[in-house]
């Protein structure tokens, strides 16, 4: 089935610049979603970014003009370019794939900590 590897994870300091990749193997769907969550300690996962089969992105709110969510040409790999970074970005980003509610997969996570 679906396997989703993160990577790129680190520490930096607020205003600086991290890239996430995320790596596909298995999708055979022709219709799907792409997304990155986040979950920080005690606090719920959100999704703050989407990225359609068709190339439709979209954003949370609190990272618009911030960051941008991408794929390469051949699907297999997602990628998160996250600029102007805040100590509120600091959390566990995850790699989500979903074609349907029979179909949600999700990948280990990668830390990112934001420093003042």
């Amino acid at each position: 089935q679906v396997q989703l590897v993160e990577s790129g994870g680190g520490l930096v300091q607020a205003g600086g610049s991290l890239r996430l990749s995320c790596s596909v193997s298995g999708n055979r769907f022709g219709f799907y979603v792409m997304a990155w969550y986040r979950q920080a300690p005690d606090k719920p996962r959100e999704v703050v970014a989407r990225l359609t089969s068709g190339g439709t992105p979209g954003y949370e709110d609190s990272v618009k003009g911030r960051f941008t969510i991408s794929r390469d040409n051949t699907g297999t790999t997602l990628s998160l370019q996250m600029d102007s970074l805040k100590p509120d970005d600091t959390g566990v980003y995850f790699c989500n794939l979903m074609a349907g509610p029979q179909h949600d997969y999700w990948g280990q996570g990668t830390q990112v900590t934001v420093s003042s």
